[in-house]
């Protein structure tokens, strides 16, 4: 490991490094995030970056917490990315660590463009976003040959906390046919309302994956017109992602994580009938 680390680029003193740290399993974490963490003097962390990534930050790192969770008291945004510059230019090797993706909804570009208005060298590290490595983790593939050729993400809230009014819920409702949603458990229920009055139909499958890719991951399997019923009778809470589209009937088919629990998976009506390989 040491060998291979040693042929990725490292972290300069006084420079930023914006990285994404995949939505839970540790061992999702890339390379350059994993040397980063070994290497930095200072790590500010989301509340969604699981507690197991942290462990391989150096031991006399400093760990500095910046979670920012809808509906409880944050820092702000703002005061954040000042202090991300703060550290920089106090020469510290600052990693700056994200659930998912730092460009995936998680304001990383507004800290990159603070960085640039201060000065302060720094480099992006994409993460696996939740979207697609929280679906996976849950046998819901994002996209499928047979049922689509377009995905859409979208965040179920805006700064103000409320369901953006500048979605185009009729355009969605009639050209994406998988949607796939962050921040959207707490607005479900208008979101659906939505959807289905632009055309989508209250029977078409959703799925809520709550902790995606860590050991208390759940999913829940509903339609759109009992989203929002089922999921507050589940009493399950955020954070969670929301898919929306026949891709969620896959999940019978391929949900590992299941089957290594015992779970009989079925590809019944998932597939052409296509005669099986020889035994």
């Amino acid at each position: 490991m040491d060998m291979l680390f040693s042929t990725l680029p490292q972290i300069e003193k006084g420079s930023v490094w914006l990285a994404g740290a995949g939505p839970g399993d540790p061992g999702l974490l890339t390379l350059l995030v994993a040397k980063a963490l070994s290497e930095a003097d200072v790590i500010v962390y989301d509340a969604l970056v699981n507690d197991e990534c942290l462990k391989l930050a150096r031991p006399d790192a400093l760990l500095e917490y910046a979670g920012k969770r809808g509906g409880k008291p944050s820092v702000k945004q703002r005061d954040i990315s000042l202090r991300l510059v703060e550290l920089a230019r106090q020469g510290h090797r600052v990693l700056r660590l994200k659930g998912g993706d730092p460009f995936v909804f998680g304001r990383g570009g507004e800290e990159a463009l603070t960085l640039v208005q201060h000065d302060i060298p720094f480099r992006i590290v994409p993460g696996i976003t939740a979207g697609i490595g929280g679906l996976a983790y849950a046998g819901i593939p994002v996209t499928h040959r047979e049922i689509n050729h377009a995905v859409t993400f979208l965040t179920g809230h805006d700064s103000s906390g409320i369901v953006p009014d500048r979605i185009d819920w009729e355009a969605l409702g009639r050209g994406s046919p998988v949607l796939v949603m962050y921040m959207a458990m707490k607005h479900i229920g208008q979101i659906s309302a939505n959807l289905i009055a632009a055309g989508r139909s209250p029977e078409e499958p959703v799925a809520f994956v709550c902790n995606a890719a860590t050991p208390e991951q759940q999913v829940l399997e509903t339609v759109l017109g009992r989203a929002e019923a089922d999921v507050e009778a589940s009493g399950l809470q955020p954070p969670a992602i929301v898919v929306i589209g026949e891709v969620v009937r896959f999940r019978k088919g391929m949900d590992w994580l299941g089957a290594l629990s015992g779970r009989q998976l079925t590809t019944e009506g998932l597939m052409p009938d296509y005669p099986k390989a020889a035994e």
